[in-house]
């Protein structure tokens, strides 16, 4: 089964489900449905940087400091946190994604979508999936926030970590 092909629930305003339809339908109607994204940090509490791959349904070749992806029809958000994140690290093991908000961002002709942010240390070896990953590195936040005007980043993944800075900063 091609991404394309995987069922999502489609959501309305206050998250809640009324439909489901085949990813592809879903990016190509701009239909609200669910998201994840992670922020990864190592050890040594860098966060986990990568380009996404050219071959990506939405934002290809794109950077993003955060790990995650679409919730599957009748999955929930921190069971989808927990798959992404092992997944796109290429991992397994992983502690559970502490789950910290949920926003709905909205993607203008893209459509929108609600997007649960977590956090997790990853302390394994990572091996990130060649077909989700064209390259990756740990970066302190200082390096993250040189590279932000320089790197064009997925949009939904610079709201999130604009969110999540402020949610740190409000304590």
């Amino acid at each position: 089964m091609s991404a394309a092909d995987e069922i999502l629930d489609v959501v309305d305003e206050n998250d809640l489900v009324v439909g489901r339809f085949p990813r592809g339908r879903v990016y190509a109607e701009g239909l609200r449905h669910r998201c994840v994204f992670i922020q990864a940090r190592d050890a040594d509490g860098r966060l986990f940087v990568h380009r996404r791959t050219a071959t990506k349904l939405v934002f290809p070749s794109l950077y993003d400091m955060f790990v995650g992806g679409v919730v599957g029809a009748g999955e929930t958000y921190d069971d989808a946190a927990l798959r992404e994140a092992e997944e796109e690290l290429g991992v397994s093991g992983l502690p559970r994604p502490r789950f910290l908000f949920k926003f709905l961002y909205d993607g203008g002709s893209a459509g929108s979508w609600w997007s649960a942010v977590y956090e997790v240390r990853c302390e394994l070896p990572v091996r990130p999936q060649v077909e989700e990953v064209a390259w990756h590195a740990f970066l302190s936040e200082e390096e993250v926030e040189r590279r932000l005007p320089a790197w064009e980043w997925v949009p939904d993944g610079l709201a999130a970590y604009r969110r999540l800075k402020e949610f740190r900063a409000a304590g």
